[in-house]
């Protein structure tokens, strides 16, 4: 798929001056829930109202929606609030009820996006319409995967696209629900740069405290949108309470985040500097991390050295190590000089962990 302008008419049309804010409740619950949140939705920056109808979850016995009664809820929201509808479809069934009751947005979840077959199916079912659909990324880290899905509906002739950054499922336990990994959609931004990016700081962060740092991230490394779950009381929610914040808070925080605008050269450099120097900062905070796990193993040998009276210094393990980190380093285009430097600092770093877990 080339780089293609036509990828951001539809987001072009809307006409803002602000980032695109898609917001709503994680799910429809009741016809009064939905109409509710959507008045109260309706004079803030909100352009398009979110609600799940049909929610898939991880495992049986929670709440997985209304169906397609919801999408009368969601009808009747958008002409009395003039607001557009989007709603999660996973299969061509959905896609067809979802466009007889004029659902404007069609969103493909993290679940859906990892099954080419299922995608395709979607693809197929949409194809001839005029809808918007955005992907969210795959469950897995996997930017090729998420391409993939885009490109499928793209070769179905559908050009008003975009994609939803939701984060990613990790066995690790991090302050995420899901783990941003910043990279990868940076990566795609970098290589489609006319697809529009959107961030559901709500499935990033599993909790609304940190939503608004999600958020100003997002604006610094210039997403196109957000898309936040919204609830008038998220405490009682029926699906997702603690990743909701009130329509009262999205305004405020609406109001607080700080949007860079383009204003001749001086302003467009200020804005691409910044940008890349937030990049700068999630990739530093992500050695910071690796270089911590690395040492905790480093722990662990120093341990097993200790029960089995094996000296610290193994100098064939070390030759090979910095053998084969200077390889990789010259297909980084890093100089031997500065891959000798990080590595020997790591490698006294490991002798000064093991010496310590000897010595206690």
């Amino acid at each position: 798929m080339e780089n293609k302008k036509e990828l951001r008419s539809w987001l072009d049309a809307f006409g803002l001056n602000h980032p695109l804010v898609i917001a709503g409740p994680c799910s429809a619950e009741t016809e009064e829930q939905l109409l509710k949140i959507a008045h109260q939705l309706k004079d803030t920056d909100t352009s398009v109202l979110r609600s799940g109808i049909w929610k898939p979850r991880t495992r049986p016995g929670n709440f997985e929606g209304v169906g397609a009664l919801g999408l009368k809820w969601l009808q009747r929201a958008k002409e009395e609030t003039g607001l557009l509808t989007t709603t999660e479809v996973a299969n061509a069934n959905h896609v067809d009820l979802a466009l007889k009751h004029d659902v404007d947005i069609l969103w493909i979840g993290a679940r859906t996006t990892v099954s080419p077959f299922i995608v395709q199916e979607i693809a197929d079912a949409v194809k001839g319409t005029d809808k918007i659909v955005l992907v969210k990324n795959p469950v897995n880290p996997d930017l090729a995967l998420w391409l993939g899905a885009v490109e499928r509906f793209y070769t179905a002739g559908i050009t008003k696209l975009g994609v939803i950054h939701r984060g990613f499922s990790t066995y690790e336990k991090t302050r995420y629900r899901n783990n941003p990994e910043w990279q990868i959609p940076i990566d795609l931004q970098n290589t489609f740069p006319d697809l529009p990016l959107i961030l559901d700081p709500s499935h990033i962060a599993g909790k609304r405290d940190i939503i608004f740092d999600l958020c100003q991230t997002a604006l610094d490394l210039n997403y196109d949108g957000l898309m936040v779950e919204t609830h008038f009381d998220p405490d009682n929610a029926w699906s997702d309470a603690k990743q909701q914040i009130t329509p009262l808070a999205l305004e405020k925080m609406t109001v607080d985040l700080k949007i860079r605008k383009v204003e001749g050269d001086e302003a467009e450099f200020n804005n691409q500097l910044n940008t890349m120097r937030t990049q700068i900062d999630l990739i530093d905070d992500q050695i910071m991390d690796m270089l911590g796990k690395r040492m905790k193993i480093v722990d662990g040998i120093g341990a097993l050295k200790k029960k089995n009276n094996v000296a610290i210094l193994q100098v064939k393990r070390w030759n090979e190590v910095l053998g084969r980190m200077i390889l990789e380093g010259e297909q980084n285009k890093l100089s031997e000089e500065f891959v000798l430097k990080i590595y020997k600092a790591i490698h006294q770093e490991s002798i000064n962990h093991q010496k310590k877990v000897i010595n206690e």
